[in-house]
């Protein structure tokens, strides 16, 4: 089962290949952070990859932090110029992002779906996931409310 509401952010070591630079613990402390999980071979991670990078557009100056994981789903996911190639290309990630071909995050979150979305706060307790391609205003609400926005009553 993945990481409950309330879990602290799992440890972010461990992984050897890390695109756009590992993120340091200093750089992340006091931000609210969102961790989003895709493959190279997910079509919807493909689909909803210009929506990620808005987010990150939208919030990194407000002061979220976002950090993207590869999730290999076979052994063809596992070439590290293949999916650092479509990283920085069709998927537009400027963020740090970890190639996880070992899946130690991949098991420290207890993920199992592509793509994913976890939302921590200031502290770095979790205090959003979801998985697909729908429901991005439940993510923006969250995001935003981290960031002080005020959000409509439902």
């Amino acid at each position: 089962m993945p990481l409950r509401t309330g879990s602290p952010l799992p440890d972010l070591s461990g992984v050897s290949t890390w695109i756009n630079g590992e993120p340091k613990a200093e750089e992340l402390a006091g931000k609210p952070l969102l961790v989003h999980f895709w493959s190279i071979t997910c079509y919807i991670c493909h689909n909803v990859a210009e929506e990620v990078a808005r987010w990150q557009a939208e919030y990194g100056p407000r002061g979220l932090a976002v950090i993207g994981i590869h999730q290999p789903r076979s052994a063809e996911e596992l070439d590290v110029a293949k999916v650092s190639e479509d990283a920085r290309g069709p998927m537009a990630i400027h963020w740090p992002c970890a190639i996880d071909n070992d899946h130690t995050l991949v098991g420290r979150f207890e993920n199992q779906f592509v793509p994913a979305y976890y939302v921590f706060d200031r502290d770095h307790k979790l205090v959003h996931r979801q998985a697909g391609d729908r429901g991005f205003e439940r993510l923006h609400d969250k995001i935003g409310a981290l960031l002080g926005d005020k959000v409509a009553a439902s």
